[in-house]
């Protein structure tokens, strides 16, 4: 059984419920049909009715599917009510109301008073409306402060494995995290692998040095990272810094790092910052032929995933599937 097929049957078998916000972009209408078929979880759509019932008949959908449309009047006085709880009385009535109708902000009270477990957005909304919406509706994890993102490659044999599934992080949101930041990006990846691959981290922060064979600014600063990831996430196995050869290659981890229980052996690839983690998943994938599963969305209480706009219904579902062990997962923690 390949990686995502086993993501299908892991999600089927937990009975999530997730959030569809974009249900009028075809591929969205086209991947949840899929997921109904296979039955992988329930969905509630989330937008106009009409527009919705529109999209959803084009794809061949039940119409019967439940549809929380953010212009009903129940909608807009339930979860205007939930959101001045959730803000202590401090949102104004308007900032209220406008939130609750918006599809995005929508989706992400359903998943904050507990109605779904996710939700899957990103096909006709820019990633910046999407974090800004699971940030003000569900919030960070525990002991992360910021929200970043991971892929997850499917990459070939490399180590004499038949094909793995490595994290790289955080290669879409945070440009130049701080040793700080590094270190949530670090424990959101080691977190939301656990749920998705459901194997044990082993996180290497990367770097032009290992083990202080060169030196710099930018070295210092994951050895500051990986001091702060150890203090406040003790139980996962770390290491850093570590260059890409001795992360990921015994032989070299030997010469290189050999008392280190992490290198040779490392599955999540915390990067330095935003530019070499885009370029490395980029030329991974394009040189190897490998999938890449992502971005995905990680340091939330419950997870709000963001689509490439130029995703296809094949990488809806799959993140989809994604989202529902995210979510399900979490919730049984």
């Amino acid at each position: 059984m390949t990686f995502v097929e086993s993501l299908k049957d892991r999600a089927s078998a937990l009975k999530a419920t997730l959030a569809f916000p974009e249900l009028t972009d075809s591929r969205t209408a086209v991947a949840v049909a899929r997921l109904l078929e296979n039955k992988v979880c329930s969905v509630i759509a989330v937008g106009y009715r009409k527009d919705v019932r529109a999209a959803l008949a084009s794809a061949g959908i039940d119409t019967n599917i439940k549809i929380v449309d953010p212009m009903d009047r129940d909608t807009v006085d339930r979860y205007t009510a939930v959101l001045h709880e959730q803000f202590d009385g401090s949102i104004s009535e308007d900032n209220a109301i406008q939130m609750v109708q918006d599809p995005l902000m929508l989706a992400g009270l359903l998943v904050s008073e507990g109605t779904v477990d996710g939700v899957v957005a990103g096909a006709i909304h820019p990633t910046r409306d999407v974090i800004r919406a699971a940030v003000r509706t569900i919030g960070t994890d525990e002991g992360v402060g910021i929200v970043s993102s991971a892929f997850y490659m499917l990459v070939p044999s490399f180590r004499g494995v038949d094909g793995e599934v490595l994290t790289f992080s955080d290669a879409g949101v945070i440009p130049e995290p701080t040793p700080n930041e590094l270190a949530d990006i670090g424990i959101a990846a080691a977190r939301a692998r656990v749920l998705i691959v459901n194997d044990e981290p082993r996180v290497a922060f990367l770097s032009y040095s290992t083990h202080s064979s060169a030196s710099g600014p930018a070295v210092e600063k994951i050895i500051e990272a990986v001091a702060i990831f150890r203090k406040r996430f003790p139980e996962i196995q770390v290491d850093g810094e570590l260059q890409g050869d001795a992360a990921l290659i015994e032989s070299v981890a030997r010469s290189k790092a050999p008392r280190s229980s992490v290198a040779g052996k490392a599955n999540v690839l915390i990067f330095p910052d935003l530019n070499s983690a885009n370029i490395a998943y980029k030329l991974v994938q394009r040189i190897t032929g490998c999938r890449a599963l992502g971005p995905i969305l990680q340091g939330l209480r419950q997870p709000y995933n963001d689509l490439s706009r130029g995703s296809s219904p094949e990488e809806i579902f799959d993140v989809a599937c994604i989202t529902a062990l995210m979510g399900k997962s979490k919730g049984s923690e």
